[in-house]
This record gives C-alpha cells, sequence and structure tokens, in this order.
C-alpha cells in the first residue's frame, strides 16, 4: 500500500510510534548538514581564512561561548521539512554538555535535556537527527586539551565516553559521522598546533573510532578524502561497514579529468555504500550534478542517498545560503528517479 509523506507521519503520531520519517533502513537519504558548535577551526589564521571563504572572521575562532541563533536553526529545519528531506546531521562538537566530560561545555551549550526535546521536535517534522563528531586531527579543537592527547589512553577514554553518551542521548541512531577529513598538512599549514596522524597509527585510531561507534549501536560514517592519496590501501583495508561520504564542490564529472567521479566510481566497484556530498560552497551547480551524476553511475545498491553541506554556521547571517543550498536539494529531488 502507498500512503503519502503527510499520512505517514499523521499515522505514526497517532499510533504515538517511534519509528522517525526518513528512519527506515531502505529509505533513501536526502540529508543537510548543520552546525551546533563551531569550535572546530581553532587555530586557523583568520586574515586567510576569512578572505578564502568570505565567512565573517569570527566563525573560524575559538570562542568561549555557543555560536548560535535559535531563528536559523528554526529556519533551516522548517525549510527542510517543506522540501521533503528527511535527515539532518548535526554537527555537535561544543554544542552539548556532557555529563561524562562537562569541561567541553561553553556558555551557552545545550544541556541534555534541551537537545531530547529538539531532537523529538525534528523528528516529528519528518527528519532524522543524526549526530556528527569530527575526530580529524584538523578539527577537533572542540575537544579541548584532549585535543592535544591525540592517540593517548587518556584521548581514547574520553572519545569512548563521547561516543556512547551521544548514542544514548539520540537514542542509538543509526549513524555516527566521525567527520574524519582534512587530516594531513596542507590543511593544517596555518595552525599554530599541528597533527598529522599517518601509516598505521592513522589506520588504528581510525578502526578504533569505527568499532566504538559500532559497539554504541551506530554505523560509522566519514568523509572520505583519505581515499586520495591512499587508493589501494584505502580500498583494501577500509570495512565495507563504514558509510563514505566522498565530497566535491566543483563542476567536473568527467571520469578522465574529475578524481570525485573517479572517487565515486571506484567506492561502487568496490562494493562500498555511498552518500556523495555536494555543496552550493564554491557553485550552485555542484550539487545538481552530484546527484544526476551518482543516479547514472552508483549502483542503487549501494547509493544510499545525498548529502548537502553549506558549510554555513547557524546564525542570521547565513540566512540567504541556507535558503538556496535547500532549494538545491529540492530541485534534485523533483528529478529523482530513486
Amino acid at each position: 500500500m502507498n500512503i503519502s509523506r503527510r499520512e505517514f507521519i499523521g499515522t505514526a503520531a497517532m499510533a504515538g510510534a517511534t519509528t522517525l520519517f526518513g528512519g527506515g533502513k531502505d529509505t533513501f537519504i536526502w540529508a543537510y548538514l548543520v552546525h551546533l558548535g563551531m569550535n572546530s577551526w581553532a587555530d586557523i589564521k583568520l586574515d586567510r581564512w576569512g578572505k578564502k571563504t568570505g565567512l565573517p572572521a569570527f566563525t573560524h575562532s575559538y570562542m568561549d561561548y555557543l555560536r548560535f541563533d535559535r531563528e536559523q536553526w528554526d529556519f533551516v529545519t522548517g525549510e527542510m521539512a517543506k522540501a521533503g528531506m528527511n535527515m539532518i546531521v548535526i554537527d555537535l562538537a561544543e554544542g552539548v554538555k556532557y555529563d561524562s566530560h562537562p569541561e567541553l561545555a561553553v556558555k551557552g551549550s545545550w544541556s541534555k535535556e534541551e537537545m531530547k526535546k529538539e531532537l523529538g521536535r525534528l523528528r516529528g517534522m519528518g527528519l532524522e537527527p543524526i549526530p556528527k563528531m569530527n575526530f580529524s586531527t584538523c578539527h577537533d579543537s572542540w575537544l579541548k586539551d584532549y585535543h592535544r592527547m591525540v592517540s593517548s589512553r587518556k584521548y581514547y577514554e574520553v572519545c569512548s565516553d563521547l561516543i556512547k553518551e551521544v548514542s544514548e542521548l539520540f537514542g542509538h541512531p543509526r549513524y555516527l559521522h566521525l567527520g574524519y577529513d582534512e587530516e594531513n598538512y596542507v590543511n593544517q599549514a596555518q595552525y599554530e598546533f599541528v597533527v598529522v596522524r599517518q601509516g598505521e597509527l592513522w589506520w588504528h585510531d581510525f578502526l578504533w573510532f569505527a568499532k566504538a561507534a559500532e559497539a554504541a549501536g551506530m554505523r560509522p560514517w566519514i568523509w572520505s578524502d583519505y581515499y586520495h592519496k591512499h587508493e589501494e590501501e584505502f580500498l583494501r583495508r577500509m570495512p565495507k561497514s563504514v558509510l563514505q561520504s566522498n565530497w566535491y564542490y566543483g563542476n567536473d564529472f568527467d571520469p578522465k579529468t574529475s578524481a570525485a567521479a573517479k572517487t565515486y566510481l571506484a567506492f561502487d566497484k568496490a562494493g562500498f555504500d555511498q552518500v556523495p556530498c555536494g555543496s552550493n560552497w564554491a557553485t550552485d551547480q555542484n550539487f545538481g550534478l552530484t546527484a544526476d551524476f551518482a543516479k547514472r553511475n552508483i549502483s542503487k545498491e549501494h547509493l544510499k542517498g545525498f548529502l548537502m553541506a553549506p558549510w554555513t554556521r547557524t546564525l542570521n547571517a547565513f540566512r540567504q545560503k541556507d535558503g538556496e543550498a535547500i532549494d538545491l536539494v529540492k530541485a534534485a529531488m523533483k528529478v529523482s528517479t530513486l
């Protein structure tokens, strides 16, 4: 029996169900990345990145308070629901007061009670909330002192505590996005403190995080850019249980010239499940082109959905950019045959 999205949500609400729209394992994902916490770029030199991104300088610096506008959050989530999207990936960082490590909080960090209430609201809107905690050494300054204890016994203890707590907070969600992008010197060249795991240590720690997520009942999900410099090794050693989001924000999808196109094809051939990530960060054409290429070239078995990452912040200053990003997803959904 086929029912509409509105009928489904209404039926679930009447039954008091906890099943999420978009929560079924076979439901095609249309996801959007939002940021609750923003202390993930604390060491970046503001003059360089302010000029490169056009973003206000304070969005790239470490602050002891939560930079967050509720009006923008409500706008984004409301527009997502109107567009028919079904998943919201929430980059938590310092945005939550963790019981296990309250020292990571800043002024304005959400209590767990606040987060639970908001998760219920999102589910009622048809949006499946998925937690993201970036454990790349390029984006883990939200860990405060532990950011400088990478691969130590204390580091593993803290990260394990956080993963378990977030799983419980989100009601044991299907996925945990571990980030794990841009852990290299090039992306940290302007940092005052540089940490780059490589070789066996990178694999040891990554596999540790993947197992920690799985032990807490969540499928690990990562940015896939480590593949670009370690192709053979990545294909050989990366578990198929890890959901892959290769990210690419340009317009070249010719397999002869595009590393992104080659990556999507290689992952499909190797049997990885994928949620390709596009954006309006650099061009308005990228997301539609990403969806079109993926639908034509990735098998239905392994194409699990799409993720829009506009790299905005949850601040009113980004109202137009977020609105444009959601419109691009809506347009891609209209032409999708999946």
